[in-house]
């Protein structure tokens, strides 16, 4: 619930800053049951792929409860199956479109080695079941590549982000080629995504919600979170795209052209302008609305 528009600004920002601080402890909860869940599924199975699959499971479990968390609605267009044995790539702009996915189907995602080292972050992507790769030395590219396709012979749905890093959201960013060919080498076929914001307080999109939505950039990850908190809601779109099937002989750049393009075209970019009525359509709503 929002607080009322007509009450004074200084009030409503309190209001908002409470409501964060529940909410905020509300997340905390959610991630101190997860690591213990999580932690107790990593102890007590030996078997390395059977232990993965039940850390992507518990994330999966979770995910759900963190859109709670952020009061985000999630709309899911085409939906895959449920055992899709594939690599699914998208567009990424921050730790809401991972949460979104990975609430929709469980997956191992491809993070950093920076992440896997980062405090805190790294104990919960590990627990995640996370594959990890070097994004600053690609000198070991091709045991990375190895690594991901092993995965995906294992079974498992792998979510990569070929753009590498979070955008702000502006435009797609050129797909990374190496790693999308892991698909080809596991004879495994590649899903496509989209992912959207479509309302932010149940209103338009603007182009100020960005960095309330978005994380990217050197932006601190808590500082990011409690910008999100602080939204009264949030809608998400997640749209599945047909699939494509590499072969091992194909052309990686042409691969991951391909690709880029058929994500882009969906993906609705954040621009300045973006929602605001003009000032002509601005005056003639106001004067049918007397």
């Amino acid at each position: 619930m929002s607080f009322p528009q007509s009450q004074p600004k200084t009030i409503r920002f309190y209001y908002n800053q409470v409501r964060a601080a529940f909410k905020l402890i509300y997340f905390i909860l959610i991630i101190l049951s997860y690591l213990i869940t999580a932690l107790f599924f990593n102890l007590t199975t030996r078997q390395p792929i059977q232990r993965r699959y039940k850390l992507v499971q518990n994330a999966n479990f979770y995910a759900k409860f963190m859109l709670k968390a952020f009061n985000v609605e999630l709309i899911c267009k085409e939906n895959i199956p449920e055992n899709e044995n594939s690599l699914v790539i998208g567009n990424h702009m921050g730790f809401i479109d991972i949460v979104c996915l990975q609430a929709l189907r469980g997956s191992v995602f491809i993070t950093s080695l920076e992440m896997k080292h980062t405090p805190g972050l790294g104990q919960i992507t590990d627990l995640a079941g996370c594959a990890y790769v070097n994004r600053k030395n690609r000198m070991n590219i091709h045991e990375e590549l190895k690594g991901v396709t092993e995965v995906l012979k294992e079974g498992f749905r792998v979510v990569l982000y070929p753009e590498s890093v979070a955008s702000d959201g502006e435009r797609v960013l050129p797909f990374k080629k190496t790693l999308l060919m892991s698909a080809g080498l596991a004879h495994k076929p590649i899903r496509p995504f989209v992912f959207n914001f479509r309302k932010v307080n149940g209103g338009p999109v603007y182009f100020w919600h960005r960095d309330a939505v978005c994380w990217y950039g050197n932006q601190s990850f808590f500082p990011a979170i409690w910008r999100s908190l602080q939204l009264d809601s949030v809608t998400c779109e997640v749209e599945f795209l047909p699939l494509v099937h590499p072969k091992v002989e194909d052309d990686r750049t042409k691969v991951a052209q391909h690709l880029h393009a058929i994500v882009s075209e969906k993906f609705e970019p954040f621009y300045p302008t973006m929602n605001e009525v003009p000032k002509a359509q601005e005056s003639n709503i106001l004067s049918h609305s007397v």
